[in-house]
């Protein structure tokens, strides 16, 4: 690993930059807490080789809150993606739009799974400072609306699909021209993903696709079966601060907020 601090003048794209750094300091902000829900103590190293001014990002991102939505997302996620590994034990697993992401540090720490993380260029040469590859590990760098890249995965196991934080920024009409791709290179497997309201779309300056139910995705490529469908708020009750677990209780018990965000597992 490289000892010293990484620059992210590189990336002069400052939605990727808020992206890959936002999410990167809600996990390791909510690392430290006594009873933390994720617990990425790989975040928390990793933000601590970077060069940045994150006075300033946390002025932005006021994480007392923001840190328990990024975090159940990904509890979602990895307990599926723990769910499908363990009954599919000879399964690649290929992340989309990685990010700085340490999901196969959390769950394949010694690299015993192919496992292919998928990013732009510029930000897989700052991911292999952070996060060297190990055993199976390898990293792509490409964009995910591409259509090459994914020449470099073999198809011939069971895959394990995750795209975490990424398909809400695609359009309607790349996402369905990627689904049929994806799921026609491989047998079989699962994709997951997390999913924005409408209402969130509107919200967003950079987002782009809605999901409004899980099985409009499966009319985008009929090949998907709906095999979960779980709001964040559904994991409220992990919250360790009292007023946030209230806050996320309520809005579970009203079905507009309930379905701001949610994560998504299809089979195929």
């Amino acid at each position: 690993m490289d000892d010293g601090k990484i620059d992210f003048s590189a990336i002069s794209d400052e939605g990727v930059t808020w992206t890959l750094l936002g999410t990167l300091y809600l996990r390791a902000y909510e690392s430290r807490l006594p009873r933390p829900i994720l617990g990425d103590r790989h975040a928390a190293e990793a933000l601590s080789r970077i060069d940045y001014d994150f006075a300033k990002l946390r002025r932005r991102l006021h994480p007392n809150g923001n840190q328990f939505l990024v975090a159940l997302r990904a509890k979602v996620l990895d307990d599926w993606c723990t769910d499908f590994l363990t009954r599919t034990p000879d399964a690649t697993v290929l992340q989309l739009g990685c990010g700085l992401d340490s999901r196969m540090l959390r769950l394949d720490a010694e690299g015993a799974h192919p496992w292919y993380d998928l990013d732009i260029p510029a930000v897989i040469d700052l991911r292999r400072r952070l996060y060297p590859e190990k055993g199976n590990h390898q990293m792509i760098g490409a964009s995910v609306t591409d259509t090459g890249w994914l020449d470099k995965v073999p198809g011939d196991r069971p895959v394990l699909i995750v795209a975490e934080g990424l398909f809400p920024y695609l359009t309607a009409d790349q996402m369905r021209r990627l689904l049929p791709r994806l799921t026609a290179h491989f047998d079989t497997g699962e994709l997951l993903f997390d999913g924005l309201a409408p209402s969130m779309v509107r919200m967003g300056r950079l987002f782009q696709w809605p999901v409004r139910d899980g099985h409009e995705v499966e009319r985008m490529d009929p090949r998907l079966t709906l095999a979960g469908q779980v709001p964040i708020t559904d994991l409220g009750h992990l919250i360790p601060v009292r007023t946030y677990r209230l806050l996320y209780q309520f809005m579970h018990a009203v079905p507009p907020l309930r379905r701001l965000l949610v994560d998504y597992r299809f089979t195929f």
